[in-house]
């Protein structure tokens, strides 16, 4: 028993306070991503309260969710530029599902906690369109599970916090797109 408790907070992935700021899911908007000339994907989070896990452990949800989606818009981004010059990729995303769980913390005032363990896997639900121009060369409903993330190697950084769903939608975007990327 003792084992199982030290493992658990060995696999912590994120140890912060929780503080208000919950977002009312009624005024809740579709969150887009923000774009320049130069951006290759534009990423649209369509009613990110009713998302799986996206539960923050330290600061409100809104700022949690904000910071989330700025970083993962990014990393798409940066997969994005890998494409031809005349390509651009839209995504909306419908879900999304945090590796890990956050638990709260028997100590008041103390921090809740995000337990990484292979039982909480990370998952994304999206749509996307990749266009050339004007013209819409592939899409489709996406349902990603990385239900093996602890049992690889992670190319992204250890001390990213979204380390194991930049790696999902890596290993996505390389296998959709490699006759594209081929190409390119």
């Amino acid at each position: 028993m003792r084992n199982k408790f030290k493992t658990q907070w060995l696999a912590c992935l994120v140890a912060v306070c929780l503080s208000g700021g919950y977002a009312n899911a009624a005024t809740d908007k579709p969150v887009e991503n923000p774009t320049n000339e130069l951006s290759k994907v534009k990423v649209t989070w369509q009613d990110p309260a009713a998302y799986r896990d996206i539960r923050p452990s330290n600061e409100s949800r809104k700022g949690f969710r904000n910071r989330v989606f700025k970083s993962l818009s990014k990393y798409l981004n940066e997969l994005a530029e890998a494409l031809p010059q005349n390509e651009t990729l839209s995504l909306t995303v419908t879900d999304l599902d945090l590796a890990g769980e956050v638990w709260p913390t028997m100590r008041g005032g103390a921090a809740d906690i995000r337990v990484v363990d292979t039982l909480y896997f990370p998952r994304m639900e999206f749509s996307y369109e990749l266009k050339q121009g004007d013209k819409v060369v592939k899409s489709a409903q996406v349902d990603l599970k990385e239900m093996a993330f602890m049992n690889r190697i992670s190319r992204a950084r250890s001390n990213d916090a979204l380390r194991y769903e930049k790696d999902m939608l890596k290993r996505w975007f390389d296998e959709e797109f490699q006759d594209t990327l081929a190409k390119n």
